[in-house]
């Protein structure tokens, strides 16, 4: 078999059920399932690339995420993610603009960006300026709300355990990601740079802008580095602003995202943690370092 559909069930919210594997694998005309996870995760084998709309048809509206792939060289050396809404929950940018007084009216901003509607690079500019002057309290307070997403660690620690190179690429701000990637476990970090006025918010960012283009960059840079080709790479992110690395990744994973993102990406996560990363590069149960 040269392809598998992997399904995977939000753990807290559905279990995997043999009649729902069943279900799938008729819909898809695939072998005999493997189980990665009992009540979480399967593989079903595929003499050709599965029919996706058949299985999350079969799938119906329980939580269960569907993720086509090839068998060969599902495990990749690479692995690159976003930071907002992706490795943490919230979009930071937007919680520091709470302290400002201004987060509903940079949300808004943010949102358009992350759904393509306006250039990345221009509304993080424009968003910054707006907190010209604010206390560089704001980034400490921020800092202490702000929460891993579930499975954040299980991914980074397992793949790491698997001789994996792990990066966090952010359109944010460097102040977080140094403290997200310590604390999650990647290898390395790259965002933006906050420039500071004293105690303060400068009101701008160092040039240049890191944005889609430069995400793409990294992977090709990080994937170079590690001698891998891109097919042996996986990115996962939520914005407009990670579609090409997505889309030039061997799987770029669009995870709980904006619907331009979802309608582009080859395989995306709607109901599961970060851990269905996992299951979609074939990992059973016994291989994932839990968190």
């Amino acid at each position: 078999m040269t392809h598998v559909l992997t399904i995977i069930a939000h753990r807290e919210a559905a279990s995997l059920t043999p009649a729902i594997i069943n279900r799938v694998r008729n819909a898809v005309h695939g072998g005999t399932p493997t189980i990665l996870c009992p009540g979480e995760a399967a593989d079903i084998p595929c003499t050709n690339p599965p029919d996706l709309a058949a299985a999350l048809e079969a799938i119906g509206t329980d939580p269960i995420d569907a993720i086509p792939m090839k068998n060969r060289g599902r495990r990749k050396a690479v692995l690159i993610a976003d930071m907002d809404s992706t490795i943490v929950t919230s979009e930071t940018l937007d919680e520091i603009a709470a302290y400002a007084g201004l987060k509903d009216q940079i949300a808004a901003i943010t949102m358009r960006s992350m759904n393509g509607e306006i250039d990345f690079a221009t509304a993080l500019r424009e968003r910054v300026a707006m907190l010209k002057g604010l206390s560089v309290d704001a980034l400490e307070k921020t800092w202490a709300k702000t929460e891993l997403t579930p499975g954040a660690r299980t991914l980074v620690a397992t793949m790491k355990a698997h001789n994996a190179t792990t990066a966090l690429v952010s359109g944010g701000f460097t102040w977080f990601t140094s403290r997200v990637a310590e604390l999650v476990g990647f290898d390395t970090h790259r965002a933006n740079t906050l420039e500071l006025d004293g105690d303060t918010l400068a009101g701008t960012v160092t040039e240049p802008v890191l944005d889609a283009n430069a995400k793409f960059i990294a992977l090709n840079e990080l994937a170079a580095t590690r001698g891998v080709k891109l097919a042996a790479t996986l990115t996962v992110g939520d914005g407009a602003n990670d579609l090409p690395m997505l889309l030039g990744a061997g799987l770029g994973v669009a995870f709980h995202a904006k619907p331009i993102v979802a309608a582009q990406a080859r395989a995306q996560v709607r109901h599961g943690t970060l851990r269905a990363l996992l299951f979609a590069q074939g990992y059973k149960k016994e291989e994932i370092k839990e968190e």
